[in-house]
């Protein structure tokens, strides 16, 4: 066996087992200083309760091999706080928010927020920079409910010299007005959020989900972070969140190691992790089950894309099993300042509505450039519609006009997207429903390339019949092999269709 050390910090480490499979292989054995002191099954594993700046040595083994051994030495910590020094509770019943912010603000650069077994309630915390807060196994952030309590983030405050904006909060892409969420971060860099405590929305159709686009301020996240740096979130369960689990933005350096994201299949946009605009972005050893995108790639509407003209870009994600979501991995809709070298790799895709999804639109401009997308060594299961490139999304107010969804050529103006390459290799899917891949561009703007290499799709004996993308005048589709329209350049290695009702190829 091998494995590589890929996150530490003062009292955790993650090892990640190489070439054994994908997310769960067979158990195997973790010695730390010769001492056996757990088994696991997962690819990615978190390793807890170390002590600071100490030596260790690891090794691994299975019922075949064992591992090399590999030294290592955990982080210098300077001080912990434990929150409950400072008057939280953690009962369950007391409003801890002050408490827990007064640990966190006193907090020095090294420095540990530590919260003991407990359930700490909260409204909105909000991080500084070069801290790690840590929630140990039993404890969880339960966040309250109540809109009247929750600070408000404005979309935008104009400048004194009326020259320029502050931008706060945001929603779907445009800059609105939102309440802080559960766990906030401004501007804040070098932060590490970890443990294997819980951070739970406690969100319902009660308070957040009835009513979900019905609000004059938008929704909160579990998480969001604004123009941050070199934060990593590690090891924790985020639960029953209001809108979107884990919202990054304009962000850059960002690692989700090891996390379980987890709302209830009908919870309306419940993403899981959407960076928007974020730059170095690493998702490894994931588990997402959701009611909406499992991870949703972004770069804002017409607006903010013009504007700051920020892609999202350097973004891998690996080792991550996604379930029950709209869509696995999604590019888009909003992506007005383009995305590009997006790695995704190893991953398991079980129901979800579609696994590798591509979504955008007329309208979102010249700047909406989606390039090099590579898709590698994934498994599909129950994925309703594997691979989906979709640039007739009917989104937003204006989404059923004639411009959007005409599909006779018009001219190409600043407000035309493009994709250019897309490539897909190594994909297994099982048990599909209604398309093996739909790829349909714009023909003013028609997808330049894809590339599909040592794939193999089949469909469902039960297969259902729906809409494979969500565009007007298509009509509802069953074991329909390839589909392709608008695309100048399709090449297609070893691209295996079983079952299907329909030529296995159909180019327009």
């Amino acid at each position: 066996m091998k494995f590589n050390i890929i996150f530490k910090t003062k009292r955790q480490i993650v090892i990640e087992v190489l070439n054994e499979g994908i997310y769960e292989i067979d158990e195997y054995k973790i010695y730390l200083n010769d001492e056996h002191i757990m088994n696991s099954n997962k690819v990615v594993q978190s390793i807890n309760d170390l002590k600071p700046n100490t030596t260790y040595s690891l090794y691994i083994e299975n019922s075949t091999s064992r591992s090399d051994v590999i030294e290592f030495t955990t982080d210098f910590e300077f001080v912990t706080l434990n929150v409950k020094a400072f008057g939280a509770k953690g009962d369950g019943i007391q409003d801890d928010t002050i408490y827990i912010q007064a640990a966190i603000n006193s907090c020095p650069k090294d420095g540990r927020v530590y919260l003991p077994k407990g359930t700490y309630n909260v409204t909105s915390l909000f991080l500084k920079s070069d801290i790690t807060i840590e929630l140990a196994k039993d404890a969880t952030i339960s966040a309250i409910p109540q809109k009247e309590k929750l600070p408000i983030l404005p979309g935008i405050i104009e400048s004194y010299d009326e020259q320029d904006e502050y931008n706060l909060g945001t929603w779907e892409g445009n800059p609105l007005d939102m309440y802080a969420a559960v766990i906030t971060g401004l501007y804040v860099s070098n932060v590490t959020i970890c443990g294997q405590g819980t951070i739970d929305g406690n969100a319902s159709y009660d308070n957040w989900w009835a009513k979900p686009k019905n609000n004059l301020i938008t929704r909160p996240r579990l998480v969001f972070l604004n123009h941050c740096s070199n934060i990593t979130i590690q090891g924790v369960t985020l639960q029953n969140s209001p809108s979107w689990n884990m919202h990054p933005y304009f962000s850059n350096n960002l690692r989700f190691i090891d996390l379980s994201l987890i709302n209830p299949k009908d919870s309306p946009n419940t993403d899981g992790i959407d960076p928007e605009s974020c730059k170095d972005v690493e998702i490894i050893g994931v588990f997402f089950s959701l009611g909406d995108d499992c991870i949703a790639i972004k770069s804002g509407k017409i607006y903010m894309g013009a504007k700051h003209k920020t892609p999202s870009e350097n973004i891998t994600i690996r080792q991550c099993n996604m379930n029950d979501g709209h869509g696995a991995v999604t590019i888009g809709s909003e992506i007005a300042g383009g995305v590009k070298n997006v790695i995704v790799t190893d991953c398991k895709f079980n129901n979800t509505d579609r696994g590798l999804r591509l979504k955008t639109r007329r309208g979102r401009g010249k700047d909406s450039v989606v390039d090099n997308l590579y898709f590698n060594n994934i498994e599909m299961d129950h994925v309703l519609s594997p691979f989906v490139i979709n640039m007739f999304y009917f989104c937003d107010p204006d989404g059923h006009t004639e411009y959007v969804r005409t599909k006779e050529e018009l001219p190409v103006d600043d407000r035309t997207p493009s994709i250019k390459h897309v490539k897909f290799e190594n994909i297994n899917c099982i048990n599909s429903h209604y398309v093996g891949a739909f790829f349909y561009g714009l023909p003013e703007s028609k997808i330049e390339k894809v590339e599909m290499n040592n794939v193999y799709v089949s469909f469902a004996d039960d297969a259902t019949a729906g809409h494979p993308a969500m565009m007007d005048d298509l009509e509802e589709m069953s074991k329909v092999g390839i589909y392709a329209q608008n695309v100048e350049d399709i090449q297609l290695n070893n691209v295996e269709i079983e079952n299907a009702k329909t030529e296995k190829i159909i180019f327009n």
